[in-house]
């Protein structure tokens, strides 16, 4: 096959003019959002890095950047993604109604806005006109409605992109812990746990860190659910029934799956940096340590689905809202995060990627047994 040089140099050279698209859904408007996604963009170099596509209300940006006195922060305001300026912030702006703005105070409005920012932001990602999509913090409560009804934006995006074993995966530099089960009662869990269910998450764990991480071989540690890691079946059965199999399962499918460590040990030793990930059972036995160790620049990022999806660790904060002291760090780190993860995929399903057309190796091996 011909290849010509020239135009694969034009290609590249076109490839690196074109930023990665970075969309970004507002969250809940009266949290801490707008500070930190206008914090984040701030500094002009980021746009050399990627375009930013805000999903949100231009008269809510406009109140933020004078209240905050952000002078250095600009952006152009857009009706569609299609029309997004590269090397500037984006603004989309969802609606031109009147909306109040009341920092650290919950509101109908702010939660509908809210969803409206999600709808738009992943027909968008479906589309293709952005590329990664980076979620602010939204109040799983004033969110609720007919269109919404899920605990959280894990469970929103595995609906949408018709995933079955989505991870949420905190993720701080070499420090990656993902849940087993999600946002549940606690009274909940062992119910929830089954052999299958935690087999299907370290499958889901081991390709991510494959493909969004470029990690060749992770090794991956399974904290135990109860006290000591059962003791043996003294405080309780589910370790040694429910989640030593499951490990032991992995291992047979060359998975380099290890435990049931007990949580408080593996936490309180550096135990817990010898992994390229660990898989907690619930939710606060993984995110506590992670808040304590990587709060700051802390990202939840969604394995398992076919998009990049991202956000920071934090939540509202409503406590911190309109008074400027809030830190851009784990959004900003996000971001980048989502880049990452973006560029990580492209160069794995690169060289992945079968160079051959189908049956070409068939007629190959045929060829060579005849020649022999």
């Amino acid at each position: 096959m011909h290849i010509n040089i020239k135009t694969m140099i034009q290609q590249q050279e076109k490839d690196k003019e074109k930023k990665l698209r970075v969309g970004i859904s507002h969250g809940d408007l009266n949290g801490i959002s707008y500070e930190v996604i206008i914090k984040s963009l701030s500094d002009n170099r980021i746009l050399e890095m990627f375009t930013p596509v805000i999903y949100g209300l231009s008269k809510v940006v406009s109140f933020y950047r004078k209240t905050m006195n952000c002078n250095n922060f600009n952006y152009k305001v857009i009706t569609d993604a299609s029309q997004v300026y590269n090397k500037r912030v984006n603004v989309i702006n969802l609606s031109n109604e009147e909306v109040k703005i009341e920092p650290g105070k919950s509101s109908v409005q702010a939660g509908k806005f809210s969803f409206d920012a999600l709808e738009r932001s992943v027909a968008d990602l479906k589309q293709n006109k952005i590329d990664v999509l980076v979620t602010a913090p939204i109040n799983k409560s004033n969110i609720q409605s007919e269109q919404f009804t899920f605990p959280g934006h894990t469970e929103y995006f595995a609906e949408c992109f018709h995933s079955e074993t989505p991870l949420m995966l905190m993720v701080h530099n070499q420090l990656r812990i993902g849940t087993v089960t999600g946002h549940i009662p606690l009274k909940s869990v062992a119910d929830q746990l089954s052999k299958e269910l935690i087999l299907s998450k370290i499958t889901t764990l081991n390709a991510s860190l494959k493909r969004d991480f470029a990690i060749p071989r992770p090794k991956i540690a399974v904290l135990g659910l109860n006290p000591h890691a059962g003791d043996h079946g003294v405080i309780g059965t589910e370790d040694e029934s429910i989640i030593q199999p499951a490990i032991s399962h992995a291992k047979k499918q060359g998975f380099l799956s290890y435990g049931p460590f007990p949580a408080d040990g593996f936490f309180g030793t550096d135990e817990y940096t010898k992994y390229d990930a660990i898989l907690a059972m619930y939710h606060d036995q993984g995110l506590i340590p992670f808040k304590v160790l990587a709060f700051e620049g802390g990202v939840n990022f969604t394995a398992g689905l076919s998009i990049v999806r991202t956000s920071p660790a934090h939540g509202t904060a409503y406590d911190k809202a309109g008074k400027n002291i809030a830190s851009p760090d784990s959004i900003r780190q996000a971001m980048y995060l989502a880049v990452d993860i973006y560029r990580n995929r492209l160069l794995f399903d690169k060289m992945n990627a079968n160079p051959l057309p189908l049956g070409t190796e068939n007629n190959i091996r045929n060829t060579n047994r005849d020649q022999t």
